[in-house]
């Protein structure tokens, strides 16, 4: 049972004495000193009202070692995605940290892809992966990067770095965001999202290459999805020419040619 050491680690995170938390719950503050240091546990009614006051579930507060969880994933308990409370189909994010207790980003080679469809959620397998930082990117999000393959999003080219942030609430996704997705049976790709969750149970996922239909894909087969926030590389993307731009510049050579010809002509007249 973790009780103790979960009360003590919520309530410094709320930047709390024992006396504020203690005031705030209607007992004394060394009632509340004896259960962070295990000499005494709490009532059933006092349990209940340090679960609402907190926003986590009886049973996480006891069953749960909150110590060992990253500030992300802590973070993630504290807005109301306790498992225990939401249901057991969420979880919690399998990540690593660096020295200093601060989120790593893991890179998802392309010779990698096939083993994090089956390893996404296993720890070893995440801290098998190579891991970097980008100084410029939110310390309290989570990030990831995968590596695509490909010509369905042209003009991203495959081959490069996608750089996302964690979705844990997919009702969240906006209509034209682009998302890396992990399913069951495809495993990772990089779509342009229409969510269609609320109407349908299911994202509408369409590439930026026109070649490429849109198509469907049902909640129940996604594992994962990580909202776009950049791309890597070595390669300039090969932008296409829009018909109206191509028809301008047309119009445009059209024009001076004209110019060109009546200047020439004007110039033949006066030499006669």
């Amino acid at each position: 049972m973790y009780f103790a050491s979960n009360l003590r680690l919520l309530r410094k995170r709320k930047g709390l004495t024992q006396g504020d938390l203690a005031a705030a719950l209607n007992i004394k503050r060394p009632t509340l000193n004896n259960y962070e240091n295990k000499v005494s546990g709490p009532p059933l009614d006092l349990l209940t009202a340090l679960s609402d006051y907190f926003g986590l579930s009886m049973d996480t507060l006891v069953r749960v070692d909150l110590g060992k969880l990253t500030n992300f994933q802590l973070k993630d308990l504290e807005g109301g995605n306790d498992v225990y409370v939401r249901g057991s189909r969420l979880r919690i994010l399998t990540s690593t940290v660096g020295p200093d207790n601060e989120e790593n980003i893991e890179l998802v080679p392309e010779k990698a892809k096939a083993g994090y469809l089956t390893g996404f959620s296993d720890p070893e397998y995440i801290s098998s992966l190579p891991v970097f930082r980008l100084p410029f990117l939110d310390k309290e999000k989570k990030y990831r990067t995968f590596q695509i393959s490909g010509d369905s999003m042209l003009p991203v080219p495959s081959g490069a770095w996608i750089t996302g942030e964690f979705i844990l609430d997919w009702n969240t996704i906006k209509d034209g965001d682009a998302c890396v997705i992990l399913t069951r049976d495809d495993g990772i790709s990089f779509k342009i999202i229409q969510n269609e969750i609320k109407e349908k149970s299911s994202l509408k996922c369409i590439s930026l290459n026109p070649v490429y239909d849109p198509y469907d894909l049902p909640v129940e087969e996604i594992r994962e999805i990580w909202r776009f926030v950049h791309f890597i590389s070595p390669e300039l993307p090969q932008g296409k020419i829009e018909v109206e731009h191509l028809m301008r510049s047309i119009n445009t050579i059209q024009s001076d040619v004209g110019e060109l010809k009546e200047h020439l002509l004007k110039g033949g007249a006066h030499g006669a």
